[in-house]
């Protein structure tokens, strides 16, 4: 039979209560002062930790004072049974919550400290939170003392109708972790598909792969496609790539004093313009007798693959400039039309790599 409840239960369990606030109290500040410690350290998975600690601790030795305070009053074994169950629940769920956000924001923390990355990949965010709150939510039930036998059967079973249903979305949602744990695709890579989508890689979440291009809009990829499609990785496996640009110089031009200026011009460029590569060696080679001019192809290096437009565009305008100083003709193409018994050459516009042919024309 339960005592009849007493000042001094009261006063015990006032003083319990009032211990474990104070003590939530001062366990925040101190966390509080730990985390302005944190803040300057270099590593940022010290704050995530002191930050889901700030949430816990205090929490935890408040309901240990209510606990405290509930065990000095006289009370049933069924109330004081109910009584830890809640205080046990609500622990669990502020745990929960606590770990399912700093784990997230520590994954998220870890894919943002690639270099060059733009965004977090939400996927294993999304599915690593999904995964401590329905272990949270399993160890509640048990606490309350709900079987999870039969929850779990239903769920096997659930799960395989879901599955069948969903057959294209889980299809999506494997492939997006394929990508992500095989490395080929990362948020802040440049990729292109053989459909001729291209861009910056933004996030891959659970269903789609969002791709952000040149001109600031974004293309919206669904995971299965980006898996079975042909695609080239422009970051991978180095960021820096080499880019060709091809040129071409009059016959009777001298093809040593043309190398030297050109390496003159590309080692301008390559010093001068940002996203360039200052250490690139200039690579300069010869390679076809074309119909009124020597082709060459000049090799440049960018910092990255967007680069690559800013630095052609300075190197042919530098090139332009320095042969037109040295003297050094860029032939225009010509065709040669036949008119009657003799001929004439016309200069002409025509497409690049179209080969020259003799236009038989009849006069009247």
């Amino acid at each position: 039979m339960t005592r009849a409840l007493t000042v001094d239960d009261l006063v015990i369990a006032g003083i319990a209560l009032a211990a474990g606030l104070l003590a939530a109290f001062l366990l925040r500040m101190l966390l509080r002062w730990l985390g302005k410690h944190a803040d300057r350290t270099r590593w940022s998975g010290d704050d995530l930790i002191v930050d889901t600690l700030r949430t816990v601790v205090p929490w935890a030795a408040f309901l240990g004072g209510a606990a405290s305070a509930g065990a000095a009053l006289p009370l049933t074994k069924t109330v004081q049974h109910n009584v830890n169950q809640i205080l046990t629940v609500l622990l669990i769920f502020v745990v929960t919550l606590s770990v399912a956000r700093g784990i997230a924001g520590l994954m998220r923390t870890v894919t943002q400290s690639r270099p060059g990355v733009a965004g977090s990949a939400t996927i294993f965010v999304n599915i690593t939170r999904v995964l401590i709150l329905a272990i949270g939510f399993l160890v509640v039930l048990q606490t309350l003392g709900i079987s999870i036998a039969p929850l779990l059967t239903a769920l096997g079973v659930g799960g395989l109708a879901v599955a069948l249903a969903l057959q294209d979305t889980l299809a999506n949602l494997f492939a997006g972790i394929h990508i992500l744990a095989s490395k080929t695709v990362q948020p802040g890579d440049y990729i292109r598909l053989s459909s001729g989508e291209e861009g910056y890689v933004e996030d891959i979440n659970w269903r789609q792969t969002t791709v952000r291009n040149l001109s600031n809009n974004l293309v919206v990829i669904p995971n299965g496609e980006l898996a079975k499609t042909n695609m080239t990785n422009f970051m991978r496996p180095e960021q820096q790539l080499t880019i060709l640009v091809q040129v071409g110089v009059a016959y009777d031009s001298d093809l040593d004093h043309v190398e030297r200026v050109t390496n003159e011009v590309i080692g301008e460029v390559m010093a001068e313009v940002e996203g360039a590569v200052p250490d690139h060696e200039p690579i300069i080679r010869f390679h076809t007798f074309g119909d009124s001019r020597i082709g060459f192809t000049v090799i440049l290096g960018v910092g990255e693959f967007s680069d690559q437009y800013r630095i052609k565009h300075e190197f042919i305008k530098r090139l332009h400039k320095r042969y037109r100083a040295e003297g050094i003709h860029i032939p225009a193409p010509t065709r040669t039309v036949a008119i009657q018994q003799g001929s004439v050459a016309i200069p002409q516009q025509r497409i690049p790599g179209e080969a020259d042919e003799m236009t038989p024309v009849r006069l009247d």
